[in-house]
């Protein structure tokens, strides 16, 4: 356990970095959404959101990923196993999570309390995302950037793994297999029940349960991949 412990410290040595780059990104994001609230007129605000805090979970994954292709071989040079580094980055990503899904809550608790900032404004928590329950909405915020950091270190387990020509390998059969879902329910008419099933589906399940399950699927898949990888 202290290894996989000193394993997740790595993740520290560049905290500027691999913690405030996410910040300094969705922070950007929060400016420029302010900005042209602030340029609307008041009837057309309504209580609009936004899709900028995607941003914030696409560099947190882009952060692990290259946190896994530059800590790893100086983990195998600090004779770290390669199962020892993989739970260090697993943990290191856990706790990173829950602590933006605290951060997270507490923006949007704000948020609601100032009427979206003043001006109508949900960015943090928009739409259905805002759940009212300040412990599930820790959870709906925390399991989904797992997930996100999750995703980050398969890529790096990938490029490590199987280098550029994985990475677009992967991307390819990605991009054919939602080319083909997609065709297949537009041709079966299924796209209704899709929007039905996100519609009716709470976001307890769609938020926590949904990405849960797929996170483990996908730190399985990484770990494997690790196995005999060459840093």
């Amino acid at each position: 356990m202290n290894r996989t412990v000193v394993a997740a410290r790595l993740h520290a040595v560049h905290a500027l970095v691999a913690l405030g780059i996410p910040w300094v990104v969705v922070g950007s994001s929060f400016a420029i959404n302010l900005v042209v609230w602030a340029a609307l007129p008041g009837d057309a605000r309504d209580q609009g959101g936004t899709g900028g805090l995607v941003s914030l979970y696409i560099t947190v994954a882009i952060v692990f990923l290259q946190s896994v292709t530059q800590l790893f071989p100086m983990a195998m040079g600090l004779s770290l196993s390669r199962r020892t580094f993989y739970l260090g980055t697993v943990l290191a990503a856990a706790v990173q999570s829950l602590a933006y899904g605290v951060a997270l809550t507490v923006l949007t608790v704000v948020e609601d309390a100032t009427g979206g900032w003043g001006l109508g404004l949900s960015f943090w928590a928009p739409g259905p995302v805002d759940v009212g329950n300040p412990a599930l909405q820790v959870l709906v915020f925390a399991v989904p950037m797992f997930l996100a950091a999750s995703l980050g270190v398969a890529l790096g387990v990938v490029v490590k793994r199987w280098g550029q020509l994985g990475m677009w390998t992967l991307g390819v059969a990605l991009l054919l297999a939602s080319g083909l879902v997609a065709a297949l329910l537009t041709w079966r008419g299924g796209w209704p029940a899709v929007g039905s099933f996100f519609v009716d589906t709470s976001a307890a399940a769609l938020l926590v349960a949904g990405p849960a399950v797929l996170a483990a699927l996908v730190v399985t898949a990484g770990f494997l991949g690790l196995r005999r990888a060459v840093p």
